[in-house]
């Protein structure tokens, strides 16, 4: 779904107060808690977490039936796949849908990684 926001407020607001919401926010409170410098913005009609000048690590969006995790290229940033068993992966992304709990996953430890890559300079990208 796209959302014709500017603001990550905005975009919190156009959500609707269901189970996708709180997906998004316990994801967002996650990027937050291991990376509290990162930019949170609005790129592609959704939510993009960077380092607020030209280089974007994240996007998130809440879809119809799931939430869509954007992540670049999982196999350079978890080769063996542990850390994503149980999520569905698509090329890029990662799938939240209604029925898995993100406490019973490794996102944490995913999204640490990633951002650690990122930072010292890997492409993580596509």
């Amino acid at each position: 779904m796209q959302y014709n926001v500017t603001t990550p407020a905005e975009y919190m607001s156009a959500l609707e107060d269901d189970w996708r919401r709180a997906k998004v926010v316990e994801i967002r409170e996650i990027i937050q808690s291991k990376a509290p410098d990162l930019v949170e913005g609005i790129q592609y009609k959704m939510l993009s977490y960077g380092d607020g000048a030209d280089s974007t690590v994240f996007h998130l969006n809440a879809q119809k039936n799931y939430v869509s995790f954007y992540v670049g290229d999982t196999a350079k940033i978890d080769p063996s796949g542990d850390l994503l068993e149980g999520i569905n992966c698509g090329k890029g992304c990662l799938r939240f849908k209604k029925s898995l709990a993100i406490s019973d996953t490794r996102l944490d430890e995913f999204i640490e990684k990633t951002i650690e890559l990122w930072r010292a300079g890997v492409d993580v990208s596509c």
